[in-house]
Order: C-alpha cells, then structure tokens, then sequence
C-alpha cells in the first residue's frame, strides 16, 4: 500500500474510537458553555496549528446539505401568519388568474400573450416577507431599499399591487397588452412603467451585476457626503438557473472586497431552469455555496422547512444529512412532482434506519415536509439574518419548488415554467389548496380576488406598508433637486482654434472639458468620471491626484510613483470610479450614477470612458438595459474610428458603434472631428440631462489623432447639434462637388477638396456632419409627418434644407461602416447623387495612412468617388475617372476590404 493510499484510508477509518468520542464531547462542552463562536475559534485554531506543523488539510467551501441556521439561532417571526398566508394565497391566484386570462379569455389576433406563472408561485413566501417584514419605501430619515425582483415573477408583483389597491382590473386585464398604453409590461421595464417598475431583470444576469455596483454606489454616495445610504439595503432576487450566466457570478469578488454589507443577494433554488433541472447530476445550492463562500461572501442556506426539524434533531448519527448530501437535484425534483409514498420509497427507503425513522408517519405527513422557501418562518429568520450581517454581503440560497400549488400542471416539473394555460380541474383545485373564497360556478371565468377594504388582514398589509414607509415597488421619474448647467462660454478653451503649430485630438478636448466642468462647484461634485484602466492611453491620469480614485479604505500603501505630480491617489472620498479591466463593471456602475436621480433622488453626471471596440459591443445588453431605465450620462468611445487606432487591429478597431448606438432610441450619439464641437455637443447634452431632466443619455465617439482645429464660428452650435453644418465654402469653379463626413475621416475630405481643386479644377464645399443618427431620425420624424398628415403643410428633413442650398453631387466618408453614412440618402434633395465611402470588414493592424488606403477612404477615393459622381451625372467623362485612378496609385484589382 502506497503512503497516499495509506494515508486515504487513516482519513476515512477511526482508528480509535473512544478519542474521537472525547473530542466530541468536548466541542459538545464548548458548544453548551461558552456558545458557537468560540467553539469556532477554537476549531480554526487547531487546523492553523496543524497546517503550520506540515498537515495538508484541503479546504472545503461547503457545509452539510442542511439550513445553516439552527432552529436554536433562529429569530421569531412577529407577524400575524393567519393573516400573511391569506394576503399571500390572494397574490397567488392573481397572478395566476392574470396570465391565465390574458391567454384564455382575451385572445388578441388568435394568439397567445404568454407569461409564466410558476416563478413567483415559487418565490412568493419570500416577497411576502420582505413586503410585511423588511423593505422599506422611501420616506423621511431612509432612502428606501432597491429590490431588483426575478423578471419572471412579474405577474406576482402585479398580483400584490392589485390587493393593495394601486392597480385596477382593467390594468390586470391589459397585461402584456401595452400598446395602448393602459397595459402592464411583461416583465419589470422603467422605461414602459416609469412611475412603478426601479429595474429591468429579466435579461438574464444582468440583475446580479447592476445590482452588485448599485449597493457599491450607495457607499461611494455615502463616503463622498452627497446621500445618506448607510441605512439603505440593495436585494436582488435571482434564479438558480440564471446563475450560469458569467454577468451573475463575474463581479461577486468586487462585493467581497468592497465589503457590500448592504447587499443581499437572494437565489432561488427551485432546481429548474426554463427547459429542466438546473444541476439534474448535482446539487446546484452546494456549487453556489462554494463560489461564494469562496469568493468571501456571507452564505446562508435555507433548505428545508420547519416540518424536517423533528427528524433532524432525531438524527443523531447523522444518516439523514447523509442520505440529504448523497442525494442529486435530479432526485429532489422528481419527490416533489410525485407523492408521499414516492418520497417514502424512493428517498427514506434507500437505508433501513430513515424507514424506520418515518414509519408512523402518514404519506400525506411524508409529503407535508417543506421546502425552506414556502416556510415563511424560516424565511423571516434568513431574512433577519441576512440584514443584521455586518461586513460582507450576503447571499441567501433557498430552496423551492417551481409552480408552487399548480398542482400536476406544473409542480416541479419541466414543463412548469411555459405553463400559462390551466385547465378548470387545476384551477379549482388551486382554488381549494389556497383557500380562496370563489364559488364552482365562477370559476371558468377565472376571476381575480380581493377582500373587502375592512378584512382584518387587508388592514393588516397596508399597516406593514405603512410602518416601512409606503408602498413598492415605486420609482422616481424626476429628482427634487435642480441646477443651472455652465453656461457654453464656460468651456471658452476648447472653443478656440489651436495656435499655431499646435495639435490636439478629440480626446485632449474631452479631458479639458471634464476638468473645467469638474470646477464648477455646483455642478463639479456631481461629476462621476468612471475607467476602466486606460486613464494614462487618454491622458485622464491627471485626475488622480485632483480628484482622487475612490477607495472604500483609502490608501494603505504608498504608491510607486508618488514622488510624480499624477501620482495614482486612492482616497475614501475619492471621485473616481476606477475598474480595473472591466467594462461590464464599469457600465453596471455608470447604470447606477445615470438613474441616481431616480433611485438616490440625487442628481449624478457620469462620464464612462472605453477603449475602441470595447465598449457598445462588448456590454451591448446593458446599453439597452441602460435605455430601459431611463438613464442620463456619458459614454465615450475613445480611440474611435475602424483606421484610427493604428497599431491594433482587428479585435480593437471600432467601426460599426454608431451602428450600434442608433439602435437604442435614447441614445443620443455623435461622432465629433473638432474640439469645438465636442465641447457644444456636452454643454447640450449636460442642458438636456441635468437642467431638463430628459430621459436621454449620449454616446460621444473621440479620437486618439492629433491635429489642428479651427474653433467654433458664430451661428454653427445649431447645426451641430442637428447634425450636420457647413464647415468651409468651396473655390468659384463652374464644376462643383459637396464633401461630408464626421470624425477623422472629414480631414481627409478636406484634403480631397484641395486635391479637386488643384489637380481637376473642382470646387468642394466641406459639411461636417457629426451625427448620421441624429439627422436620420430628424428625417424620419418629418417622413411620418408627412405620411400621417397628406392635407397640411409638409415638412422638409434638415438634410434636404441644407443641401438644397447647394450644387453638385454629395460625398460621405466615414471611419464607420457605409450603412452608417447611407441611412440619410431617403432625404438628399431630388435628382442629386448621394455616394458613401465608409470602412466595411474586419480591422487591420497598420499605420493609418496605410489603413485608410486599404478600406478606400482616404482623400485619393474620396476624389475618385467625385469625380465619378460628376460623370454619372454627365458633367465629366469617364475618362476623367480613369485617370484619376492611375494618377493616385489605387489598384482596381485589389481585394474588396469588406470580405478581405
């Protein structure tokens, strides 16, 4: 026999019984006597002795398959539970009836709405609590705590609403039917219920990581002295099957470190995802326990119900917990989708002694042992627990059965999540379990139930509302407090030209922005400037020092540079929200400063600056979810452009954001090439967000190249904001052409016009166009317009008007994609030639000259590009084209850089 052999054997084989016995009884001593902590302390102390002695004891994350409160620790529950089974059993068979109506007996166009219905049916003994017990509304002295509820349990929250009288039956009625606008959504979304829903949830993942740097924005609100939040909790409820998505466990270290002790985390572990069991092989609450108890969080597990606490004390060898840890998730969702006499056999039967165990229990007893998530005194004393936990967040794991009370339809089974349609014979019997007073006869109309407003248990709920503070969810739509934005003169720096033989990019100009803004001493404090470790690629390393990285423990060591001016600075107070490399964290915290007006009735400014292509692409679904909740901010894309950031290539170089940002309809973006114009682009949007209160946020693309710029010249702050605004007139020739771009590339149509001029005798007026998107949508509001009202004076695109003006065929070049420039080409004025040049295909690593060669967007296609635009038109041969072709050096056989 080997050593390690020999030594796996001593590990699993007493070798002397009566010692073991005496340790035992001793701890029992300990336990009795002086009570679990310091019987703790002392079994920590003896594996640290032995560790330091050379004993290689593994570390294990996980504890028994039990609920780690005892019924000894547990605190009581203080509420009426006559009264809450009641209310909760009410709020059952709304959201039931809700979804079952809006698929049964209002079918729209022969189709059905869905919903779903067994999420909250297994999730609806734990919002009961912390409705009666624990969350509480803003009112005077607290902030109020923010509840990111399950998406799928919407129909539950509805449900509730309902009994508290805030919504009607008609509302009810409308569910999933909002087009107009009377209806509830589908799923919690601000952006369609701003006055109810705080939250979007329901894309999967997202809840978690929003929520995580939601509590952490409360301590830095706290810690820089603008909001009172240290009373204030964040809870996010979460599904076990959601938890494989990388957004729900990717920022759980940051929650430990930063100590998130307002955080609380609740995953329900009703075993199943939407098409079946979650760890079916496994045991999913054991794997979550491990990462987080790893990962440095508070870990209680709420398993079993009060009706195993009799067993449980019985087993004093042991073997039920053990036959519980040997047993899968597989297993236990088979128990609940059966009977009493299948858990008697198929569980209490695989040993001897557990029969025996249960042997004067009935099958209906059998089948009466709970799952710790419908037992709402254990609920309750999680719940407290959970709050009372001070120094690291707190993840609650808490089992479930999914389609709670749906009876064979649904309970426990694979199919429970798509169930939306109940048959009457599942209706009644719901009916039965729940208690709920509706007669046999009404039953096929499937009504909703509210008692009258003098049941004792209706006062009951509203005075558990009341003590917390009102009602919830509930949302802000406008903060109390105002301001005055700086006035454009303010930014009077990067208004002005550069001076003579001086170079700066759009990124430079961002930065002195932000630097002046953040003097402002009303508005400067309210500026949140968020990284993601590129502050030095955008010269932001300034700020360090100024301002400070916010550091919940501030500086405990002394920094390496610190004999520099921008030495890196971490401050308790700090205003700086630096990341690391994490741009999912870093949009979860922008979300949570772009809706501090609505969640913290504060005001906030922030300002997230990302590297290329990491930005809009990468963290695509929290940009929309950040459109769902009304958000207000910055997002900057720095190093922008597909041939900018030379040197990088084809993971780095960003030429379709604006794509992607003219998809979201709040999002307003602009692709700046001068100073000025960022500079006015921010002034207005700070107007629109801050003074206005508009529910938009921008998206500003800036460039990392440097380069002369000219200053802002009276009468163009209009035309930049709209979108596109004459930068330069053209020379007197008789032939003309109009040159239009935005970012870099309108320098290189620049460029063209003196090549137009000088080698073909062309005059070329310059447009700076600094948003497609934003003229695109101008153009279709007058399109609709137009379409809806044939009788009344037509209105005319902005596009149109400014063109109209002019002569010759129109040329578009961008650093983006050709689909961004061409989507205004319904609205150049009749009978004129619209061509587009953009950077179509993969990105490639290069000099920039090189790059804007191979995507055909430098100045020489630019000219190629007009001139055959004049022969199309007839005004040049075709000849001319050739030539110019040879003249510059373009190879016609070259590889189209758009498959290259």
């Amino acid at each position: 026999m080997s050593a390690q052999q020999d030594s796996s054997r001593l590990l699993t084989t007493d070798i002397d019984s009566q010692e073991t016995q005496e340790w035992i009884d001793a701890l029992d001593a300990v336990l009795e006597r002086e009570g679990p902590q310091r019987a703790h302390f002392l079994l920590e102390t003896l594996i640290d002795k032995a560790r330091r002695n050379g004993t290689n004891l593994p570390y294990s994350a996980t504890t028994a398959y039990v609920n780690t409160i005892h019924p000894s620790q547990e605190d009581p529950n203080p509420g009426n539970m006559e009264y809450e089974e009641r209310i909760r059993s009410y709020i059952r068979w709304n959201a039931m009836a809700m979804v079952v109506r809006a698929n049964r007996l209002n079918p729209a166009d022969g189709g059905d709405l869905g919903g779903h219905i067994s999420s909250f049916a297994s999730s609806a003994t734990m919002i009961g609590a912390g409705m009666n017990h624990f969350w509480h509304a803003e009112h005077e002295g607290h902030g109020g705590d923010l509840i990111y509820y399950q998406g799928h349990s919407s129909p539950g929250i509805y449900g509730r609403a309902y009994v508290e009288g805030r919504l009607t039956e008609e509302q009810l009625d409308s569910f999933r039917q909002e087009v107009d606008g009377k209806g509830l959504s589908s799923y919690p979304h601000p952006k369609l219920m701003p006055n109810f829903w705080q939250f979007p949830t329901v894309s999967m993942g997202l809840g978690p990581i929003m929520a995580i740097y939601q509590a952490r924005f409360l301590k830095y609100l706290e810690a820089r002295g603008i909001a009172k939040t240290n009373n204030r909790k964040v809870w996010v409820f979460c599904g076990d099957g959601e938890m494989d998505e990388p957004e729900s466990l990717g920022a759980i270290g940051l929650a430990a470190r930063e100590k998130l002790d307002n955080l609380v985390m609740v995953i329900n572990c009703n075993l199943q995802r939407l098409d079946g069991p979650v760890r079916g092989n496994d045991k999913i609450i054991q794997e979550l326990e491990g990462e987080f108890r790893g990962a440095g969080w508070n870990v209680i597990k709420l398993i079993w119900g009060g009706y195993w606490d009799p067993l449980l004390a019985k087993d004093k060898n042991g073997l039920l917990v053990k036959l519980m840890n040997e047993t899968v998730d597989g297993e236990y969702q088979s128990f609940k989708a059966n009977d009493g006499a299948f858990v008697r056999k198929n569980f209490f039967g695989k040993y001897p002694e557990l029969l025996e165990m249960v042997s004067r229990m009935s099958d209906d007893d059998i089948w009466r042992l709970n799952r710790g998530g419908h037992d709402p005194n254990k609920v309750y004393a999680a719940f407290s627990a959970a709050v009372k936990h001070k120094g690291q967040p707190t993840v609650l794991l808490v089992k479930t059965v999914k389609g709670y009370g749906m009876g064979k339809a649904g309970e426990a089974r694979n199919t429970a999540h798509q169930t939306k349609k109940l048959e009457d014979a599942t209706i009644r019997e719901m009916r039965d379990r729940f208690n709920i007073p509706i007669p046999d006869d009404k039953l096929h109309e499937v009504p909703y139930y509210k008692p009258s407003d003098d049941a004792p248990e209706m006062k009951y709920m509203h005075e558990r509302r009341k003590a917390l503070g009102g009602y919830l969810p509930q949302r802000r739509a406008k903060a109390d407090e105002q301001f005055k934005v700086p006035s454009l003169e303010t930014f009077q720096p990067v208004l002005e030209p550069t001076a003579e033989g001086r170079e700066i990019s759009t990124t430079q100009a961002y930065v002195r922005f932000l630097t002046q803004l953040l003097r402002d001493k009303e508005i400067g404090p309210r500026v949140v400037p968020i990284l993601v470790d590129e502050a030095r690629t955008f010269g932001m390393e300034g700020l360090f020092r100024q301002i400070g990285i916010y550091a919940p423990e501030g500086q405990k060591y002394t920094p390496v540079d610190r004999d520099q001016v921008m030495y890196y600075r971490e401050d308790k107070g700090g205003q700086i929200l630096q990341e690391g490399i994490n741009e999912a964290g870093a949009m979860s915290s922008w979300i949570a400063a772009a809706t501090s007006y609505s969640s913290n009735n504060r005001i906030m400014i922030p300002f997230y600056i990302f590297y290329s292509m990491f930005g809009l692409q990468r963290v695509g679904d929290l940009v929309w979810a950040a459109g769902d909740l009304r958000s207000r901010g910055f997002l900057l894309g720095g190093t922008s452009g597909r041939t900018t950031l030379n040197g990088e290539g084809l993971q780095h170089e960003d030429g379709h954001s604006h794509v992607l940002a003219s998809t979201v309809p709040n999002c307003v973006s602009y692709d700046p090439t001068f100073a000025h114009e960022v500079a006015v682009i921010m002034q207005h949007g700070l107007k629109r967000m801050v003074e206005n209160q508009e529910d938009v946020f921008y998206y500003i693309t800036l460039l990392n190249e440097n380069y002369a710029h000219p200053g802002l010249k009276a009468g163009q702050e209009e035309g930049i904001i709209k979108g596109l605004y004459k930068l330069q007139d053209g020379g007197k020739n008789k032939l003309r052409v109009q040159l239009m771009g935005s970012g870099t590339i309108l320098r290189e149509a620049m460029f063209a016009a003196e090549l137009l001029e000088k080698d073909w005798g062309i005059s070329a007026d310059i447009w700076s166009a600094p948003s497609f998107n934003e003229l695109r949508r101008e153009g279709l509001d007058c399109d609709r317009w137009n379409l809806l009202h044939p009788e009344q004076a037509q209105k005319v695109p902005y596009v149109t008007q400014q063109f109209a003006k002019s002569e010759g065929p129109i040329i578009a070049t961008t650093d983006y994609m050709k689909v961004y420039a061409d989507q205004i080409r319904q609205f150049m004025p009749a009978g004129r030639t619209y061509r587009v040049l953009g950077t179509d295909g993969f990105g490639r690593s290069d000099f920039r000259a090189k790059l804007r060669e191979h995507f055909e967007v430098n100045r020489s296609f630019v000219v190629v590009a007009a001139l055959r635009a004049l022969a199309d038109e007839g005004k040049l041969p075709l000849a001319k084209v050739a030539e110019a072709i040879k003249k510059y050096g373009i190879n016609p056989e070259k590889a189209n850089p758009q498959y290259a």
